[in-house]
């Protein structure tokens, strides 16, 4: 089984730069997009194979997700049923037989930490939102969670310590949300790697010099673990500011 998820940062400008070879060379059961930054019937896309799920934010031209599976969910769902976290398009889960895929675009804190306050609610309300299909069936949790949890996983960590994304409160709730039965698969596979990032500024050429950060996750239930076999990072993959990021389970999980 393989999984991936790419913040495409604006899906119709992605299309324009590549999204549909990559998708068709990679042959994914499961594809989630973050960030697509369109409305309903804003795009076509002949996705032969797939089924196509959409969460569009109220506000034009912002967030929203989107999934394309080859496997029919037994039921899909869409945002964390609280108003105030629902309006920008940012959750949708689907639900099979062994487990519930979760594809999520986390609010970003912003410049000055403006939105700050607001990512500590959203935190503790979907961290309650994750336990809650955990504890009926386990989780697979895809997509931009907008933090670099270690320092390992960012290039310059002394200095941006009070960014947005780089934070400890941010930090604090991804350690919450591990502790509460969940794991990075990459870092759980690769707990050493360094220099392996899934986003960077298009400021001073930083993808060119690898001056990234790693908030593109695959987060599994403990007891999937068992069952995984790879967690990659495809940062050769271009078309937005992030770059897709993989998962590979074994066939002992079934749609």
């Amino acid at each position: 089984m393989k999984l991936v998820s790419w913040n495409v940062n604006g899906l119709r400008a992605c299309v324009r730069k590549g999204f549909l070879e990559y998708f068709e060379e990679v042959d994914a059961d499961i594809f989630c997009v973050q960030e697509i930054k369109l409305q309903e019937g804003q795009i076509d896309l002949d996705l032969d194979g797939y089924y196509d799920y959409w969460n569009y934010a109220e506000k034009k031209g912002y967030s929203g997700t989107a999934i394309f599976t080859k496997e029919k969910p037994l039921d899909i769902s869409y945002g964390l049923g609280i108003e105030e976290h629902d309006n920008e398009g940012r959750v949708i889960t689907l639900e099979f037989r062994d487990f519930y895929l979760v594809n999520v675009y986390t609010p970003n804190s912003q410049r000055g930490l403006t939105r700050l306050d607001y990512r500590m609610v959203w935190e503790d309300d979907f961290r309650e939102y994750l336990k809650g299909l955990d504890s009926i069936k386990p989780v697979i949790l895809c997509g931009d969670l907008n933090v670099a949890h270690k320092e390992i996983d960012l290039k310059n960590p002394s200095t941006n310590r009070r960014n947005a994304g780089f934070t400890d409160e941010e930090r604090s709730k991804m350690t919450e949300l591990l502790e509460e039965g969940f794991t990075d698969s990459f870092r759980y596979l690769y707990p050493d790697k360094e220099d392996a990032y899934s986003w960077w500024s298009y400021m001073r050429k930083s993808r060119e010099r690898n001056v990234g950060w790693r908030i593109d996750y695959f987060v599994i239930s403990n007891r999937l673990k068992d069952d995984l076999y790879d967690s990659q990072i495809h940062s050769d993959i271009m078309g937005s500011d992030h770059c897709p990021v993989v998962l590979k389970m074994k066939n002992s999980l079934s749609f």
